[in-house]
């Protein structure tokens, strides 16, 4: 008798353990952005003044996912809209001829983790027929980041750039200690999108860069700072 009741305990915490050790509930998935596409001119705005179209974003459904997020930022002034949403779409009022990024995150009630997309460039049309290039996205150092300079004394400044016309010509990088820095350090063809800069341990560097077009449009990245450790 004394044997079939160790048994049954130990059976009972073996069911009991089973049952209430399910982990974590699934993190959402990130999505995969549909419309307005990457790097394009949008065109199928709805006009609801001279000034602003409503643009119709899409994106695919993702795994475990039950609310998203858009963030559509204006790359002009840098101001984001952002719309909570069960839909896999949502319609946003944005200004006309005028570069935007939008992205979307994944959020489920029952899990503290979110999946963030990609993020993608595009210009809302206006009347004019041709666009500055998109303001260069900074990818390194991130702004307020402090970073480690190599053995050489030096921290390599990334970012990337796209235009509607493909069309490119130059980047010119501004760099100093003082904000804003308003010294081009280096101008670089469309095919370079990093540069090594000298620095120093403990100083604050603030850093910008400036894309030009095939006819002499131009758009600028704003104003970035890092910390030397």
């Amino acid at each position: 008798m004394g044997k079939l009741l160790v048994a049954f305990v130990v059976l009972s915490a073996v069911f009991s353990c089973g049952k209430n050790d399910d982990g974590p509930p699934p993190a959402p998935e990130a999505v995969l952005l549909v419309f307005p596409e990457q790097n394009s001119e949008c065109t199928t705005g709805a006009v609801i003044n001279e000034n602003q179209t409503q643009v119709t974003f899409s994106w695919q459904a993702s795994a475990n996912t039950d609310e998203y997020i858009l963030t559509v930022i204006n790359l002009e002034t840098n101001s984001p809209q952002a719309i909570r949403t069960r839909n896999t779409s949502a319609s946003v009022a944005i200004e006309k001829g005028t570069p935007f990024s939008w992205s979307v995150v994944s959020t489920n009630s029952n899990s503290t983790e979110t999946a963030t997309s990609e993020n993608w460039l595009f210009y809302n049309a206006g009347a004019q027929t041709n666009y500055a290039p998109f303001p260069a996205q900074i990818l390194a150092p991130k702004s307020g980041s402090t970073v480690f300079m190599d053995q050489d004394g030096q921290v390599v400044l990334q970012w990337s750039g796209a235009d509607v016309e493909e069309d490119i010509e130059t980047f010119e990088v501004y760099f100093s200690a003082t904000n804003p820095p308003e010294e081009v350090v280096q101008t670089l063809d469309n095919t370079t999108s990093s540069l090594s800069v000298s620095v120093s341990s403990g100083n604050t560097y603030y850093w910008r860069v400036v894309t030009i077009d095939a006819l002499g449009n131009t758009s600028d990245s704003g104003v970035f700072d890092f910390k030397v450790y």
